[in-house]
């Protein structure tokens, strides 16, 4: 790395805006000191280049690698239902970043943490063998029944998703040259796929209005209702003909030689909310969603007791049962 640790963490510390009021001590001190709520919710992501994102013409850049790698850590606190306080960044420099190159990464993450009142408190900078970001957020929540969770759903309940899925997938080919859009289309996906919008709002909406599971769509919705369906102990059922679908994936499916709900259940990154809901609350869960920002809600299909079968999601098509696999990282 051109220069040195010290001088990066004083010009990051000049770089990133005031912090809120909560924190007592950021940057500066050998811990932050921030006032607590009743009850912290806290996860941790991480993002490595090559892996995660890559800086090659095209792709991504820097900043974008900083926005991407807090919206995916805001994203858990999201599916949570819980607003975010605090965010802490270890900043992994890879060989040859410059103290203005480093900069520019912080700069994606302080776009991204200033729309959601995110305060930076505090991090590490260290040297890696590539660039690469674990970010650590801090929701808080007024009681421990407040977060929701992935095991609360109840035989009968409704599926829905929020937003559109597919656009990043779409994205993340035609960045590898695999799919042709035409200006518009590409802008969008390449959007959805460099810098996805963690659901904070919807999140604390869907809280509100009675969601008793909920998941992030971040390694595919195949993957990601499993994980809720086995946290509840039970069977969802889903069609995939119901998917929404976001703009360009129809186009980049034809172009892939696949169906398009391949792209909106087996692609991650889309960053949605996929959630579960009494029949009940239907319609409360339709307005709640709409006021929150108008990321809208799909109904997708409803959850099923377990019976004699392990639980599991299906996934249904007019022709019948369709195997489907999400990403998963393999070492």
């Amino acid at each position: 790395m051109h220069g040195g640790e010290l001088s990066l963490i004083e010009a990051l510390a000049r770089r990133l805006p005031p912090a809120g009021p909560r924190v007592v001590r950021g940057i500066g001190d050998d811990a932050a000191v921030v006032l607590a709520g009743p009850v912290s919710v806290t996860s941790v992501d991480a993002a490595v280049e090559n892996v995660h994102f890559r800086l090659a013409e095209g792709c991504a850049s820097r900043a974008d690698a900083g926005y991407k790698a807090l919206a995916s850590a805001l994203s858990d606190l999201a599916a949570m239902g819980v607003a975010a306080g605090e965010a802490y960044i270890v900043l992994g420099a890879s060989p040859g970043l410059s103290e203005a190159q480093a900069l520019e990464v912080i700069d994606g993450v302080c776009e991204l943490a200033g729309q959601f009142d995110v305060s930076v408190a505090g991090g590490d900078v260290v040297s890696s063998p590539v660039l690469s970001l674990c970010v650590t957020v801090v929701g808080w929540a007024d009681s421990a029944a407040s977060p929701v969770l992935r095991s609360g759903a109840a035989a009968g309940d409704l599926v829905g998703v929020t937003g559109a899925l597919g656009g990043a997938g779409a994205g993340l080919a035609l960045m590898d040259g695999r799919v042709r859009l035409e200006e518009e289309l590409a802008a969008h996906v390449l959007a959805r796929a460099r810098r996805p919008k963690p659901r904070m709002d919807e999140g604390i909406a869907l809280r509100r209005a009675g969601a008793r599971a909920m998941i992030d769509i971040s390694d595919g919705l195949a993957s990601d209702a499993a994980h809720l369906a086995r946290a509840s102990g039970l069977t969802l059922e889903i069609d995939l003909s119901l998917l929404p679908l976001d703009r360009g994936v129809v186009q980049a499916a034809a172009q892939l030689g696949v169906e398009p709900w391949r792209l909106a259940a087996g692609c991650g990154e889309d960053y949605e909310l996929c959630f579960c809901v009494a029949p009940a609350e239907r319609t409360k869960i339709e307005r709640s969603l709409a006021a929150a920002g108008g990321a809208g809600v799909r109904w997708i299909g409803e959850a099923l007791g377990a019976g004699e079968t392990e639980p599991e999601v299906r996934f249904r098509s007019e022709a019948g049962l369709v195997q489907m696999q999400g990403f998963e990282h393999r070492w």
